[in-house]
């Protein structure tokens, strides 16, 4: 059974309903709204590689889900002018499936890919020679018969995107000689991503529409697509087929999803610390089991935003609810707030 965590409308990760999220991608630089820092210096990595007819070094890409890794990955591939191979970690589960792709690719193809973290440790040891001398070896047979055959590769670049860069061994990751770490999305960014979104669509919006569907994504594109389509709905049945701003609040209040952009699930996560730990800290364990969740998923769905907002700190005893938390749900904090963040965020 699907979790109702990652099923949620809000959850940044790929949903079932999301068939025609490829359609809304950009497909070259000047499409792709918000992350100019990434943008600027990623056209000046590629123009330099097309300059020397080299291949673009190996790019790591990561942050939170639904940011653009996977269109950032087809953009550079198409301003490269080469072919790209798309896979996942989990999917590649033994040595030779990752033989089969890169001994496919052609002089500066890209092989992407997506969760990255999640390799096989065997699968991760296979591509430290490809990658940094572009040939790996294969050991065939067993005990005194055994031999060794070497396969040169041509000049790829691999992409990889994950959600959670500090689980990559250290050897790997400085095997990446590009690294780009995806920023959450301005509201201002959000709103041009939702009007051209709406233009692909035929979705007619006005422009306060667009802005009030997107203060209310999470900083997320991925979100803001797929509350677009919702609302859709909404102005369909309940108006004239036009989003406008008071039309996107009636289907977004429907929805319960507030005007900071936290829906009942992350008010639920709160109120647990709450009430069951006075406004923590609490262990991100214990807070797991508390609300039928993955600590994984904690942190990589859920603390991004609220970390962002200002209403959850990381502390060294655990998770604890900030008095900006309680002022949102309502609630008067504890005169003895002891929720003191870290210097440094894990």
């Amino acid at each position: 059974m699907e979790n109702e965590f990652d099923e949620r409308l809000l959850s940044a990760r790929t949903l079932h309903d999301d068939d025609n999220e490829f359609s809304l991608r950009p497909k070259n630089f000047d499409g792709y709204i918000g992350q100019e820092k990434v943008k600027e210096n990623l056209k000046i990595y590629i123009e330099a590689a097309k300059r020397r007819g080299e291949s673009l070094d190996h790019v790591l890409l990561y942050g939170p889900p639904g940011l653009g890794k996977t269109t950032l990955a087809n953009i550079i591939a198409t301003e490269m002018g080469v072919s790209i191979r798309i896979t996942s970690g989990p999917a590649l589960e033994k040595t030779g499936d990752l033989v089969a792709l890169l001994t496919n690719l052609q002089d500066g193809d890209i092989l992407f890919i997506d969760e990255i973290h999640r390799l096989s440790r065997t699968v991760e040891e296979v591509l430290y020679p490809a990658m940094e001398d572009y040939e790996f070896d294969i050991i065939l047979g067993k005990g005194p018969s055994a031999r060794s055959i070497r396969f040169n590769l041509p000049r790829f670049t691999l992409i990889g995107a994950t959600t959670r860069s500090g689980q990559l061994a250290s050897p790997f990751r400085d095997r990446f000689g590009v690294l780009f770490r995806l920023e959450l999305y301005s509201a201002e960014d959000l709103a041009v991503i939702v009007t051209n979104s709406a233009k692909i669509l035929n979705i007619d919006i006005t422009p306060e529409g667009a802005y009030e569907i997107a203060s209310r994504s999470r900083g997320t594109p991925r979100i803001a697509n797929r509350l677009l389509r919702r609302i859709r709905d909404f102005a369909q049945i309940l108006g004239d087929g036009v989003i406008n701003k008071d039309l996107a609040k009636t289907a977004l209040d429907r929805m319960e999803i507030d005007a900071l952009g936290l829906d009942s699930a992350d008010r639920r996560l709160l109120s647990a610390i709450i009430k069951s730990f006075n406004g923590g800290p609490v262990g991100l364990e214990t807070l797991a089991a508390l609300v039928g969740e993955e600590s994984v998923t904690i942190e990589d769905v859920y603390e991004p935003f609220l970390l962002q907002l200002g209403f959850i700190n990381r502390t060294p005893r655990g998770r604890c609810v900030t008095p900006a938390a309680y002022s949102h749900l309502g609630l008067t904090p504890p005169q003895n707030c002891d929720c003191q963040p870290e210097t440094t965020l894990f």
